[in-house]
């Protein structure tokens, strides 16, 4: 899966799909419902049809509001291949939809067929055409579309490596969410890059637990399997009660999935020996935040496999780094080695600075976001010199191992001091009665910022904020050491499980 096969052949979806042996299982679904890459191709072919004779044609915008599952995975992939997705999360409010479809300037909206979502009223009020998902009941991720016509398609046809087949929204936590374009070529691009670090091939089985309106688990677990001709089990969502059913349902070689989702089910997996007993995983992949040593620990302990920490964001198509599988060496702490783009490490004034020296990280490649959409001053700060710059401070190794030491943004600055929440985090992690913890900036009238940390402990453990302060300060200098700790019996996240810094001394009450 070299660069040079990347260009000569696989550079849009449609691309992407021909290499699946056509009796193959492509998607698998809760109940024993499979779909083959031959299936996968005519219903592709049928739905780019279906949508040009609605009026959609590539580079035209569809907003797609379904629930995770094996139709959600195959809508992405069929529509993506004649239009530009938008998935949206089935979870927002009116307001969150009429900004969110709005602002994408959608053509479209694809719903469940009978669904009552709030985004239904908002796009009739925009003018949008509404097309409904009717499933096959049979066959997993096999669909209908059915609406009403809206014109000519200017476009029709299948997608051009630079037309763009997915759009998706930063996070937006400190400012108005931008808006990432994603072309076929970068698809195509980071599929393919994850698959080879990964090692996948026709035999391997991805259980996707990650919610399918998010870059992790579109890209990671559905693209990267079909880039390899492989299968990927589609779950109606994460449910820490439920993956050891599917665990031994799906059979699965992997997963991935964000580290609170890894902490949740290490939570229960000693009820579940049984179901572990009997896994065949290859590895377990996490993303989309640090993962603390602590657990990547007791994941390799628990499932007898290698933990691979990967480094991703939605600019980068998802992965840009990768801790590598065995023979070679897996760093605890490190987001691992260059996996797609190339990776270096920048100074404030533009110069790349040697190994060993902190800086921001940077990238550039195949699977790099062309630019933020309409957005001129975001991209002149996010692009020096052909390079984009990720926001995360960071310092590469002697052998280009890559450790993220804090977005920085979320870097807290206590009266000129700097502290990484990551440093702090993972000495806590340490004291044996603490099970999760999450530490942030909170206000200080004359500092600026201080040091906070939210902390839920493991069962039937206890230990008292002043003890816990204590412990950190045998292992951190004092003004590292959190001035506030909260207990929790749970930490607020994000949509999609990630922890979030920005904005919690806020939700706790801290401001």
């Amino acid at each position: 899966m070299d660069d040079t096969l990347l260009r000569a052949n696989v550079e849009t979806l449609p691309d992407l799909l021909a290499a699946g042996d056509a009796a193959t299982t492509a998607i698998a679904a809760v109940g024993g419902r499979s779909l083959t890459y031959g299936q996968l191709r005519d219903l592709m072919a049928s739905t780019v049809s279906a949508l040009n004779g609605f009026g959609i044609g590539r580079n035209d915008r569809v907003a797609i509001v379904l629930p995770n599952g094996p139709e959600m995975a195959t809508a992405f992939v069929a529509i993506a291949a004649g239009a530009t997705t938008a998935p949206l999360n089935p979870a927002y409010r009116e307001q969150e939809f009429d900004f969110y479809l709005s602002d994408l300037g959608a053509k479209a909206l694809v719903v469940a067929a009978g669904d009552t979502s709030p985004a239904i009223e908002v796009a009739r009020r925009h003018g949008l055409a509404i097309l409904e998902l009717v499933a096959d009941d049979k066959t997993a991720g096999a669909f209908t579309l059915r609406g009403d016509a809206v014109g000519t398609p200017a476009a029709p046809g299948l997608a051009q490596p630079e037309d763009i087949g997915l759009v998706l929204h930063t996070s937006g936590t400190t400012s108005r969410p931008k808006v990432v374009p994603l072309t076929q070529r970068n698809l195509a691009a980071s599929a393919h890059h994850i698959a080879a670090t990964l090692a996948l091939t026709q035999a391997d089985r991805c259980l996707n637990v990650m919610p399918l309106f998010h870059i992790h688990g579109l890209i990671a677990a559905v693209l990267s399997s079909l880039a390899a001709g492989s299968a990927v089990f589609c779950t109606p969502g994460f449910n820490a009660l439920k993956f050891f059913a599917w665990l031994e349902e799906a059979a699965p070689t992997w997963y991935t999935a964000v580290p609170t989702m890894h902490q949740a089910i290490l939570s229960r997996a000693s009820r579940n020996a049984d179901a572990i007993a009997r896994a065949k995983l290859r590895f377990v992949r996490s993303s989309s935040s640090s993962l603390p040593p602590q657990v990547m620990a007791e994941l390799e302990e628990t499932f007898g496999c290698p933990a691979i920490e990967a480094y991703g964001m939605t600019e980068a198509t998802h992965q840009m780094a990768s801790n590598p599988l065995p023979p070679a060496p897996r760093k605890p702490g490190t987001v691992g080695i260059a996996a797609g783009p190339e990776i270096a490490v920048m100074a404030e004034g533009g110069a790349l600075v040697p190994r060993g020296e902190v800086g921001e990280v940077v990238i550039r490649g195949r699977n790099v976001s062309p630019g933020y959409e309409a957005n001129p001053k975001a991209n002149a700060e996010a692009f020096v010199d052909g390079w984009f710059r990720t926001g995360d401070q960071g310092i590469m190794d002697a052998e280009g191992y890559l450790t993220i030491t804090g977005r920085l943004k979320e870097i807290i600055n206590r009266g000129g001091e700097k502290v990484s929440p990551r440093e702090v985090d993972e000495v806590l992690m340490d004291h044996a009665a603490v099970g999760q913890v999450v530490t942030f900036a909170m206000p200080h009238a004359k500092l600026g910022e201080e040091v906070a940390a939210a902390v839920v402990l493991r069962e039937s453990q206890a230990v008292t904020e002043q003890a816990l302060k204590d412990y950190a300060a045998t292992r951190l200098a004092d003004f590292k050491v959190p001035r506030k700790i909260l207990f929790l019996d749970e930490i607020p996240k994000g949509a999609t499980g990630k922890l979030q810094r920005i904005g919690l001394a806020a939700k706790l009450g801290l401001t």
